[in-house]
């Protein structure tokens, strides 16, 4: 038997670490308020003025013991995907929009630390359908 690198072994097939697989969004996220309402009363750090930095800034942003910092400490996470816990790669890797992120870690929000509970909360609604109200679905069956 020929031995190879991991390196030479990714060029000819997709490569994962052993016991990884794929999880879906709502499965991201859901684990992620999982671990957050674990220690509900947790102050977990936020990021600060998040809307005013320039996406490249934005993305690079960190900070010690956030909430993005209790997802990427995740052994199920990391092996679902996740590279660190900046900003940009949570927007990436659960596949948010900057509004959302925003409210979940920023700092207008909850001032310097958002407990974990309130940030698990606002990733529990993202995984809820919004309502839809009785005016629009009429509208929606008069109108298409």
């Amino acid at each position: 038997m020929k031995y190879h690198t991991l390196d030479e072994l990714r060029t000819v097939a997709e490569v994962e670490p052993h016991g990884a697989r794929t999880l879906s969004r709502s499965e991201r996220l859901g684990r992620w308020a999982e671990l957050l309402e674990r220690n509900p009363h947790w102050h977990l750090s936020t990021l600060h003025q998040t809307e005013y930095q320039t996406p490249e800034i934005r993305a690079a942003m960190r900070s010690d013991h956030s909430p993005l910092t209790v997802a990427f400490n995740d052994p199920l996470l990391r092996a679902a995907g996740m590279a660190d816990d900046t900003y940009g790669e949570a927007r990436r890797f659960f596949d948010l929009e900057d509004g959302q992120l925003h409210e979940i870690i920023c700092y207008c929000h909850f001032g310097a630390t958002v407990p974990a509970s309130s940030a698990a909360r606002h990733i529990r609604t993202l995984l809820t359908p919004p309502r839809v109200s009785l005016l629009s679905r009429l509208r929606q069956l008069v109108f298409g």
